[in-house]
């Protein structure tokens, strides 16, 4: 029962070329860059992936993308990557754009072994009437689209048929995870990490800190160990922030901005 590996190198060691992977995280939240680096070192090629965003430019699994790893993605927002956008329209990537609540689905519908599920979201628009770039030729011009989805009618309301993701491998983090592959993500770093570990044939998760089994109360599992295959232990080291948007703080024994009300920000200077 116990899950734990000595490294993230022995980790990742099998995941081979043309695999599919599933990745956690939002942007740079929640992301295992750990294992994203060991595999980046390991050196498999032509992946796919399934994640949220493909990396935020060199980062993530923008390192996997700047090294021509990645063959194909699967994911809801790709406008944080440039070398992605460039990869994708000079025809050496392909990409499916697929709504973020509904990769969602996809993930968690391929966990639980429902192999297709109807939602709203897309009917009418391309999603599911298809047309939507998938792969374009060296010059620029669209060599594949996404094909038409089934639609039907429940309750007098249209839904598309989307069907269940599911990968060889996936690649997660969380907070604290115990030797038997339970899991617990920190607040937002929640996000796709558990359905990412549900979708997955071999999960992996990188954990900042590992504890004794039946220390994480079963009411603050995230991830149940039945999902998970290995666990690595990295640390809290190599955590980057996305995009700054604070502001700098007042300094102490400063006055207040003037403001409409007078009411400080704790942020900061005052606020109407």
């Amino acid at each position: 029962m116990d899950k734990v590996v000595r490294s993230t190198t022995d980790a990742v060691a099998d995941i081979a070329d043309g695999m599919t992977l599933a990745v956690g995280g939002f942007g740079l939240c929640g992301v295992p860059i750990k294992l994203i680096d060991a595999l980046l070192e390991q050196g498999a090629s032509g992946l796919t992936t399934i994640s949220n965003n493909c990396g935020v430019d060199d980062q993530a699994l923008g390192v996997l993308l700047y090294a021509g790893r990645i063959r194909r993605t699967v994911s809801s927002f790709v406008g944080g990557n440039k070398e992605l956008a460039r990869l994708y329209l000079s025809g050496e990537m392909e990409v499916e754009l697929v709504p973020q609540g509904t990769l969602a689905e996809r993930l968690r519908a391929g966990g639980a072994g429902i192999p297709a599920f109807y939602t709203p979201t897309g009917v009418g628009t391309m999603v599911a009437e298809g047309g939507i770039p998938v792969r374009y030729n060296s010059e620029g011009d669209v060599v594949e689209v996404s094909r038409p989805k089934e639609v039907r009618v429940f309750d007098d309301v249209q839904y598309v048929l989307e069907t269940a993701l599911t990968a060889d491998f996936a690649l997660v983090r969380a907070e604290v995870g115990d030797r038997h592959g339970n899991l617990r993500f920190h607040e937002s770093a929640r996000n796709f990490n558990p359905l990412a570990g549900m979708a997955g044939r071999i999960t992996v998760a990188e954990v900042e800190q590992l504890v004794e089994p039946g220390e994480i109360r079963p009411e603050d599992v995230h991830l149940p160990g039945i999902f998970v295959d290995r666990v690595v232990v990295v640390g809290t080291e190599g955590k980057n922030i996305e995009r700054r948007t604070t502001r700098p703080r007042q300094q102490a024994g400063a006055p207040a901005a003037a403001g409409t009300d007078g009411v400080v920000d704790p942020n900061g200077g005052t606020r109407s």
